[in-house]
């Protein structure tokens, strides 16, 4: 990659917000950060120790679980530095890409994660006598990896297409972390050919994944439908309205901001705060408290630490 830059630094103007804002918005985002970090180390826990849970769709959520802590890494601390001093709104050249890189290759990872999960979904309820046989450790660890892989090669190219341009000046990112629309902005340079490669790439991912939800869920509905009894129907609709939930938190937001023509600082903010920030939280609140099979999990843990306790 040739640099061409002038500035070596650049400042993130953060969320758009009065000054007199900083210390609650500081003190909530600390608290959702510490919320998230806590919700998925325990997701991660109770997969790990309970063997009931250790199925095709929970050794997913365990993927998405790890995602989302350093998703939410990438953004929140940088964004509370933002908020804490004005000597936090600096960030170097080389930790800016850095930030780019691992923000995509985390996102967009997800972005595929999900849309593995929505297969898994469709193969146990659809095909239900054949599902364990067709989804075995090996295919799972294959999926798996081939969503990280494709994640990385993705964030490669946003990252490559975004930084191969010479920046100088000014240096203000209309932004509360680096990402690829408000830095190309700062480019001395024509950016039309780098905004067509970037709309396509992420419209071809994300619309890609999401059509491909949405044909799983159909498939899905329609294989409920067909189920007799009201109890199997409405067991197959719970486990799937989690996935669902979080899904179109996860989707909405991205494809506002990414596939929308024109773009608008302050509304970007805003919005990417959702799948930043909130979605990370939303994960393991939603698949804990809408599944009974992860809540028997956790109160078979909280039950032995404490006998262990009082013996």
């Amino acid at each position: 990659m040739t640099n061409m830059s002038f500035v070596s630094t650049f400042i993130l103007m953060g969320i758009p917000h009065a000054p007199a804002l900083d210390i609650p918005l500081f003190t909530i985002f600390l608290v959702i950060y510490v919320l998230t970090m806590m919700g998925n180390l325990l997701i991660l826990l109770v997969i790990r120790v309970d063997s009931h849970l250790h199925t095709p769709m929970y050794y997913f959520l365990t993927n998405l679980s790890f995602i989302d802590m350093w998703f939410s890494t990438v953004t929140v601390p940088k964004m509370l530095m933002t908020l804490g001093s004005p000597g936090g709104r600096m960030i170097s050249f080389h930790s800016c890409m850095a930030q780019l890189y691992c923000f995509h290759f985390l996102g967009s990872t997800e972005c595929f994660l999900y849309t593995v999960m929505s297969y898994d979904r469709y193969l146990a309820i659809s095909h239900p006598l054949r599902y364990a046989s067709m989804m075995r450790g090996r295919t799972c660890a294959l999926l798996a990896t081939s969503t990280w892989l494709s994640g990385s090669l993705h964030s490669a190219v946003q990252t490559t297409l975004t930084f191969r341009l010479p920046y100088c000046g000014p240096s203000q990112i209309q932004h509360y972390f680096c990402d690829a629309p408000p830095i190309l902005r700062l480019a001395c340079a024509d950016t039309s050919v780098n905004e067509m490669v970037i709309f396509v790439n992420i419209g071809v991912v994300a619309s890609g994944c999401f059509l491909l939800i949405v044909l799983s869920y159909v498939s899905i509905v329609c294989s409920i439908l067909n189920i007799r009894t009201s109890e199997g129907r409405h067991r197959a609709f719970q486990t799937c309205a989690s996935h669902c939930i979080v899904v179109l938190c996860f989707f909405g937001p991205g494809l506002f901001i990414y596939l929308r023509p024109g773009s608008r600082d302050a509304v970007d903010g805003v919005v990417a705060v959702f799948y930043t920030v909130l979605t990370p939280l939303l994960n393991p609140v939603v698949y804990t408290l809408r599944n009974k099979e992860v809540k028997k999990a956790l109160l078979n843990v909280g039950s032995k630490s404490i006998f262990t306790q009082c013996k």
